[in-house]
């Protein structure tokens, strides 16, 4: 193997209430392919208690809980990627915040789990991290969400596009994923059904064209990735959902067309985070 990309690296966002298989095997086959380092991060989050007597013990045992976490996690990465470089953090502070801070600099991608807890479990979970994540991160975040999803053969990413700059900026990352992964792209644009169908209506045909002129701006440069296009009709957050359920993963950008002014993560990614089958990747613009 040649030498490890130093300054690159892949970060894995690890639960230590449940260090998720295919969080972790999603991570470990993205940086074998880039040949760059895995930085797995374990953030222990601030207690509710810090004046109570047994708060520093339990803070103690919190800590150890994720130091064992850690361990176990590059234990599993070794044994799915022999020759992974591995590095741990263990932090202090909330995760979404101590993740969303190592999502600059060397870092290409940032791959956390998602899964449904008690609120019991919720302390030291991951998983409300999702969302603030794909909202705030400064490079692409792959949502891992279930363990049962078995990705089609041969395999494909699926990307929303909807015109915006946002949904180029995924398109272009999917395509770039697709190769690293032999994979093809499906680009799709979901047009909501209007309130009134009117006569001639014209909206498809535009659509479509401008559907293929953003997919033509990256075939040119990816021409060994084959590309598929479709116009649906109906919401967006169901179709996609719909026609990725079989994909490797689904491809968004953070914010398209419709969002209200400030919002950092749009409805339909929103949405899909919780509705989809597949990994969902959110592309920052």
């Amino acid at each position: 193997m040649t030498a490890f990309d130093a300054d690159q690296q892949i970060v894995v966002g690890i639960d230590p209430l449940d260090p998720s298989v295919p969080t972790l095997a999603w991570a470990a086959d993205e940086a074998e392919r880039r040949n760059v380092p895995l930085r797995l991060v374990l953030a222990v989050p601030p207690g509710h208690d810090t004046q109570h007597v047994d708060a520093t013990p339990q803070r103690l045992s919190l800590q150890a809980q994720g130091r064992e976490a850690l361990a176990a996690a590059s234990e599993t990465v070794f044994r799915l990627t022999p020759g992974a470089h591995v590095v741990t953090e263990l932090v202090d502070g909330p995760p979404a915040v101590e993740l969303c801070r190592r999502t600059t600099g060397p870092t290409r991608l940032i791959v956390v789990g998602s899964r449904r807890l008690g609120r019991a479990a919720e302390i030291l979970s991951i998983r409300s991290v999702a969302a603030p994540l794909s909202a705030q991160a400064h490079c692409p975040v792959v949502v891992v969400r279930s363990p049962e999803h078995t990705a089609q053969e041969p395999a494909q990413l699926v990307v929303g596009v909807d015109g915006s700059d946002s949904s180029r900026e995924a398109v272009r990352f999917a395509f770039e994923e697709a190769e690293l992964r032999h994979a093809s792209v499906h680009a799709v644009w979901v047009w909501p059904r209007p309130l009134i169908e009117l006569a001639g209506e014209s909206g498809r045909e535009t659509r479509t064209r401008l559907l293929a002129e953003t997919v033509a701006e990256h075939s040119v440069s990816h021409p060994g990735v084959n590309v598929t296009q479709e116009v649906r009709r109906g919401h967006p957050v169901e179709e996609l959902a719909r026609v990725s359920s079989a994909a490797l993963a689904v491809v968004l950008g953070r914010r398209g067309y419709g969002g209200y002014t400030g919002m950092r993560l749009g409805s339909v990614v929103h949405g899909l985070l919780h509705r989809a089958e597949c990994p969902v990747i959110t592309v920052p613009r």
